[in-house]
């Protein structure tokens, strides 16, 4: 069992950053993939970026690109989302989310899940 909580979230003009944390319980976080999605109102939940265990391998989805880093410490149990050059279009609840069977974009295969936290990004 795994349970994570994120925080870091909060409001930012556009331009801004922000980084985001989650805390992850146990002691096996090492044997976790990490990702991080986000869902706006409206919309459905997507993929942000990921991470492999021993966080040599990441990857992105194409809006942040370039913009947002995901990374990871695993004596701290701790991944992180670096968000730099906010847009409006980034406002939206972030999850943290871990899998030890799997490495990939689609949410339904990650078996933990955080509450989530607001990343709010004005013009």
């Amino acid at each position: 069992q795994v349970q994570l909580v994120e925080s870091g979230g909060g409001s930012v003009q556009a331009g801004g950053s922000l980084r985001l944390s989650c805390a992850a319980s146990g002691r096996t976080f090492s044997s976790y993939a990490m990702a991080w999605f986000r869902q706006a109102p409206g919309k459905e939940r997507e993929f942000v970026a990921r991470i492999s265990t021993a966080g040599i391998v990441t990857s992105y989805a194409d809006p942040v690109k370039g913009r947002f880093t995901i990374s990871r410490d695993n004596v701290k149990n701790t991944v992180y989302l670096q968000m730099n050059s906010l847009k409006p279009e980034d406002t939206a609840v972030y999850y943290c989310a871990a899998t030890n069977a799997y490495f990939g974009d689609y949410a339904g295969r990650y078996q933990y899940w955080g509450q989530g936290t607001q990343v709010t990004v004005s013009s």
